[in-house]
């Protein structure tokens, strides 16, 4: 049977804990953790660099790649748990705003198939 996925705030728990019983909180300035974020980030653009676009859609059905993908996304996730935790954001709702304000930028009758900023629409 397939455990239910965790939520934010379980995932924040597990990781604080995770840290805290190493001790590492003292390395976990809020600029570290945004160092660090853009890192994993940039290990998450090198899965496709110097692939053309239809390479790394078709390397989505190679397990190593999704392996690969699946644990360089999870990084990008906690560490955007340690920025929220230690700057005091609930990111869950952070999201749920941030998905509203962009319904107001891009709203559907001026945005739909098409790339432009909002600034453009």
């Amino acid at each position: 049977m397939e455990r239910p996925s965790p939520n934010l705030d379980d995932l924040t728990a597990q990781l604080i804990a995770f840290r805290d019983a190493r001790d590492w909180r003292q390395f976990h300035s809020l600029k570290d953790l945004m160092l660090s974020l853009t890192l994993e980030a940039s290990e998450l653009l090198e899965l496709a660099q110097w692939k053309k676009e239809a390479e790394v859609e078709q390397a989505m059905n190679e397990p190593e790649f999704k392996d690969c993908l699946r644990e360089e996304c999870a990084d990008v996730l906690l560490y955007l748990l340690l920025i929220s935790e230690r700057a005091g954001i609930d990111l869950a709702q952070a999201a749920a705003d941030k998905i509203r304000l962009n319904e107001a930028k891009y709203p559907v009758e001026r945005a739909r198939g098409n790339a432009r900023k909002y600034t453009e629409l």
